[in-house]
């Protein structure tokens, strides 16, 4: 479905990303993991269009999508539910849910607002707080939200960057689950960002480790989940420490 080869990105003189390949499967979770300032968010913004690559490709469903404009990507069917969630305060959530399909809200509203039902039975508690301002939910509310904003789009690909951010264990825990449902449900091919490894290896298909805008390993998540590397950097646990375990 997505397949990225030798990537470059620069912001400015700054080389972000260092010839970046990995390729996207229709209908499974890829996750790519590692730490603040290693690129992730970057790249995510550059399959957007948010940023512009210095060479490489980005081919989407056989189509160069490298250097397109962010609302053609959109239409295309990628979405990005960016860090931090950034929905708006002021504006209720259900118009914050309804922001995500503006590409097609004026020519297509009935089938807009069947998804939106559909969203809603998705996120049931939402159905109870649709008049409420963004800015007085809960960080997993927001979230939600934001999710639920993005579908709203109707995406063959959605791109979530650091969905478990600044949420408690639980709440995390919670948001895992929905991105598996959300792929049985839907069958949306997902592009999960994340710093917490073990969350994100646990419900992926494939994984990759981005270190300093280069990917270091990848491979199934179940194997770089048990990878020694992989637990002593990321997990916190060296092989000394589990083996008095």
């Amino acid at each position: 479905m997505l397949v990225v080869d030798n990537l470059h990105t620069y912001h400015g003189y700054l080389h972000v990303l260092k010839g970046i390949h990995f390729e996207i499967k229709q209908g499974e979770i890829f996750a790519m993991v590692g730490s603040n300032g290693a690129g992730k968010s970057t790249l995510l913004g550059t399959i957007a269009g948010i940023y512009k690559p210095r060479s490489g490709t980005i081919v989407f469903e056989n189509e160069e999508i490298s250097y397109g404009k962010v609302e053609k990507i959109v239409e295309k069917g990628i979405c990005l539910v960016p860090e931090r969630r950034q929905i708006f305060d002021d504006l209720s959530v259900k118009d914050n849910l309804l922001l995500g399909s503006y590409h097609r809200y004026k020519n297509d509203k009935k089938s807009v607002m069947e998804d939106f039902e559909q969203v809603l039975d998705f996120f049931p508690k939402l159905k109870t707080m649709l008049d409420r301002p963004g800015g007085l939910l809960s960080g997993g509310e927001q979230q939600m939200v934001a999710i639920g904003r993005g579908l709203m789009a109707k995406p063959k690909l959605m791109m979530l960057d650091e969905p478990s951010l600044g949420l408690a264990p639980l709440i995390v825990k919670d948001i895992m689950n929905i991105l598996k449902q959300m792929k049985k449900t839907f069958g949306t091919t997902i592009l999960l960002i994340e710093q917490n490894v073990k969350a994100a290896l646990q419900i992926a298909d494939h994984a990759c480790v981005l270190d300093r805008g280069e990917i270091v390993i990848q491979g199934k998540a179940s194997d770089l989940l048990e990878d020694e590397k992989i637990k002593d950097t990321y997990l916190g646990i060296s092989k000394k420490e589990r083996l008095k375990l």
